[in-house]
């Protein structure tokens, strides 16, 4: 399975949710969508899975590289935004419903029920209506629902809500195995670190546009593209010293050592060989920020041309 999106626009009366959105989805991938609340995220999850059409823009669905108009209902397993399992059904009953609406016969919904709630520790809950789960079992029993029938795409918006840290590293576990069994998986999360293991390519957007996306590595690339360094010289010397070499652009003192921000245009090893003229370098390596702290520093303003693909 695969997904082609290009130039995706979404408009909800006077506000353009989606603009100008480009993505592909493929089997055995995890995608990452990151963005702040209100960004567009949901509503391209939304044009993607077909509950609502986009208002400009392409989007091509091929399934063993022959096209087809829409993502199959059996293919596809959608965790939405807003939960929609019913609270005075037990866990059981709520699987059994998911599980016949995608087809599955009431002999292979129990095996795989029984597998599932083993997976996520809930065998002891499978007789316990929803409305006496904890939020954080609630949410793996909406995680189960998605995965009973095998789809080839899972579409997860916000997976690890409500769950704790243990529970978190089941999710990804899962998402692992998944993803290594050629899944495709898009990912709408906001626990960076969770997304950092996961992700094999990322798209950032905010206000409807794409901010940054590709690779961890690429993406930190286009959200700090300066470079800079941290290092320790003997003998000491001073920030006003070290900015008269051409090579660098800043520098500050941090206790015994150095923070530099290498100068546009410059070499490494230019930058490496003006050091060694002040003093010996005693340490040097490279400071970057995570993407926990990239993606505030993103949301907070920047925007980006639309059109971008990832």
């Amino acid at each position: 399975m695969q997904i082609q999106a290009t130039g995706l626009e979404k408009r909800y009366s006077t506000v353009k949710a989606v603009n100008g959105v480009s993505l592909r989805v493929r089997g055995g991938e995890v995608l990452a969508l990151l963005g702040p609340n209100g960004a567009g995220k949901s509503s391209l999850i939304r044009m993607l899975v077909g509950l609502t059409e986009p208002d400009a823009g392409e989007l091509a669905i091929s399934r063993d590289g022959k096209a087809i108009a829409r993502l199959p209902r059996e293919s596809y397993g959608y965790l939405p935004e807003d939960r929609g399992l019913y609270q005075d059904r037990t866990v059981t009953q709520n699987l059994h419903y998911i599980g016949e609406l995608r087809g599955l016969n009431k002999t292979l919904l129990d095996t795989r029920i029984g597998v599932w709630t083993e997976r996520f520790g809930l065998t002891e809950k499978r007789t316990d209506k929803l409305s006496q789960l904890s939020k954080g079992n609630q949410q793996k029993v909406q995680l189960i629902a998605c995965l009973l029938h095998e789809p080839e795409l899972l579409i997860l918006d916000e997976p690890f809500s409500g769950l704790d840290p243990v529970n978190q590293e089941l999710v990804v576990e899962v998402l692992d195995e998944l993803r290594a069994a050629g899944t495709g998986i898009v990912l709408s999360a906001h626990q960076m670190a969770l997304v950092e293991r996961l992700a094999d390519r990322m798209l950032l957007i905010n206000r409807g546009e794409v901010v940054a996306s590709g690779s961890l590595e690429q993406v930190m690339q286009q959200l700090s593209p300066v470079e800079s360094y941290q290092v320790t010289l003997t003998p000491e010397t001073t920030p006003e010293v070290l900015m008269a070499l051409a090579s660098i652009e800043t520098a500050a003192v941090e206790g015994q050592k150095f923070s530099l921000t290498k100068a546009p245009g410059a070499s490494l090893q230019t930058l490496l060989n003006e050091l060694s003229s002040v003093g010996e370098l005693l340490s040097f390596s490279a400071l970057q920020p995570d993407l926990h702290e990239l993606y505030l520093r993103a949301v907070g303003g920047r925007q980006s041309q639309p059109g971008e693909t990832v």
